[in-house]
């Protein structure tokens, strides 16, 4: 029998390097051992049908999704919901939530995003924890405290949260290193100027994936300031390189790191976060609890657990749909 082709529709591509295409690279991964896989920014009905139709995103993949869905109702189709979709788009655009009814199963990245779902759609819901490899954290600098946030400067992440902290931290010794593009201009713009106001913050811009992961294993902590979150990659490599999370107290960040996690500050609140940084900077107790909390969530994010989860998943949804 012909390996099955598995199509993953992912809204990004390797440019904008974002958590979408590192979902979607490393799913090709996982994939690839077992069917033939290839990733694309859409699909429609002039196209050869995939076996299996994965798509990443409820509003931005659904014109993919759509049409497959009206082009090969026989075949299967996976909905990823992985962020804004999830906490936003699915409550409020038709499009999105079209979406959930046209997919044969939907995979959440954290287990608090069934709260999102009506009943009918929560049983065909699969929660599919993301994983990265296990690195040593690496030595910091002598004297250091660098703390890192990693994201693009867009509304969601609310970088201003980040920036506000980098006045109202008092240790000397603490440096704020923001990793990402600007994709708000404005944001871009807010950036440099706290850079010219805040010595101790540098905007670093955007870096390719393994070295931003190289200045992460360096870090004291990892702040994640977002406002809406399906499941962010940058939690993960943080607990799989021994670096704590500093983290906005939202859903998705609670199904990453649980519920009675202690290192939470409320969402846009600079005050509470520039709290957390100094006592983390000096607070040892407080880091190895943190540190502690975090390996507990560590068997979360194996890659043996992603890739076994995810193939258990696609061969119940292409074996009965063989390949043609």
């Amino acid at each position: 029998m012909a390996r099955p082709h598995i199509l993953i529709v992912s809204p990004a591509s390797a440019r904008e390097n974002n958590g979408n295409w590192q979902t979607a690279s490393r799913w090709m991964r996982h994939l690839s051992a077992h069917a033939q896989v290839t990733v694309a920014q859409g699909w429609d009905a002039s196209q050869p049908a995939p076996d299996l139709l994965v798509a990443l995103h409820a509003r931005r993949s659904a014109p993919a999704l759509g049409a497959f869905a009206a082009a090969h109702p026989e075949r299967p189709s996976l909905l990823v919901l992985t962020g804004t979709d999830l906490y936003r788009d699915i409550h409020a655009d038709e499009t999105a939530r079209a979406s959930l009814g046209q997919a044969t199963a939907l995979v959440l990245l954290q287990s608090q995003g069934l709260d999102e779902l009506a009943p009918e759609e929560r049983a065909k819901a699969h929660v599919i924890y993301q994983s990265a490899p296990l690195l040593r954290p690496a030595r910091p600098r002598a004297g250091s405290c660098d703390i890192a946030m990693i994201g693009h400067l867009r509304e969601e992440k609310d970088p201003l949260t980040f920036m506000r902290a980098a006045a109202l931290v008092t240790r000397p010794e603490v440096r704020l290193l923001h990793v990402g593009g600007a994709l708000d201009p404005a944001l871009g713009a807010a950036a440099r100027k706290t850079q010219e106001g805040a010595p101790r913050y540098r905007w670093l811009g955007a870096l390719p994936h393994m070295p931003a992961r190289r200045l992460l294993r360096r870090c004291r902590a990892m702040a994640i300031c977002s406002r809406m979150e399906g499941g962010a990659n940058v939690i993960i490599e943080a607990v799989m390189s021994g670096v704590p999370v500093l983290a906005s107290s939202i859903g998705g960040n609670r199904g990453m790191l649980g519920e009675d996690y202690a290192g939470f500050f409320a969402p846009g609140d600079a005050a509470a976060l520039a709290r957390l940084i100094d006592r983390i900077a000096v607070d040892e107790r407080f880091r190895n609890k943190l540190l502690r909390q975090c390996a507990a969530r560590r068997r979360l994010f194996a890659p043996g657990r992603e890739r076994a989860a995810l193939l258990d998943l696609v061969d119940n949804l292409v074996l009965p749909h063989p390949a043609t």
